[in-house]
């Protein structure tokens, strides 16, 4: 499916992805972990081409993705769920889902409906009168909506209440099983002991672990080395 290699990505003169390396295959869910400013969001960006990596390789089911323009990119089926959400707010629940759904997805406009029954009783709303995580659930979504083959979402818990994080668990969890691959940056360690596969952990723009859930699990002193707030 994914394999990213050796990329080295800058914002001007600065040099913030240093050789990053992961890879997602078919059917697995892979979190990218990191504390503020490690680079877990210019790897989606160069991966997407917002960013253009100056070294190394990104190739998605064998295709080379460096260099294409970023609606090239999305038409090979790779999706971006934003931090921001990215709704349309003036247009209703459903205008937005209906902007991105294409015929030839497996989910459809009812099965999404079905998924998230929320959207359903406020498919009239305005995309500014949903509560954040409305509007986040609106997001992944749409996401699905447009024949994804790969699912990337960037901190879809963030500041959301316990209760809401629990059902998005649940609806991960579910387009995991379904066979979607997916691509999770996510600061709530319990939301990615509940769903990933592999972890990837990254520190000043490089990779400084990688293991299986299990690995990572058994394993506290990585938390303790790279992830929490008072190392």
């Amino acid at each position: 499916m994914l394999t990213v290699e050796n990329i080295h990505s800058y914002y001007d003169k600065s040099h913030v992805l240093e050789g990053v390396s992961l890879q997602v295959n078919a059917g697995e869910l892979v979190t990218l972990l990191g504390r503020n400013g490690a680079g877990k969001t210019t790897t989606l960006r160069s991966i997407l081409g917002i960013i253009c990596p100056r070294q190394g390789q990104i190739r998605f089911n064998g295709q080379q993705l460096v260099g294409q323009k970023i609606f090239e990119i999305a038409r090979q089926g790779l999706a971006l769920v934003p931090e921001h959400r990215g709704i349309f707010r003036l247009l209703s629940v459903e205008e937005n889902l209906r902007i991105a759904q294409r015929k030839t997805s497996r989910w459809q406009l009812e099965d999404v409906y079905a998924m998230f029954p929320r959207l359903k009783e406020r498919r009239k709303n305005a995309g500014h009168a949903l509560s954040g995580g409305e509007q986040q659930m609106l997001a992944i979504a749409r996401a699905l909506l447009n024949d994804p083959k790969l699912l990337i979402l960037d901190e879809p818990t963030e500041g959301l209440a316990p209760v809401i994080v629990d059902e998005l668990v649940k609806i991960l969890r579910k387009i995991k099983d379904d066979g979607l691959p997916v691509l999770l940056v996510e600061q709530n360690l319990m939301v990615c002991d509940k769903l990933a596969d592999r972890h990837y952990v990254l520190e000043q723009g490089r990779v400084v672990y990688e293991g299986s859930a299990a690995d990572f699990r058994a394993d506290p002193t990585i938390k303790n080395r790279y992830l929490a707030l008072s190392a």
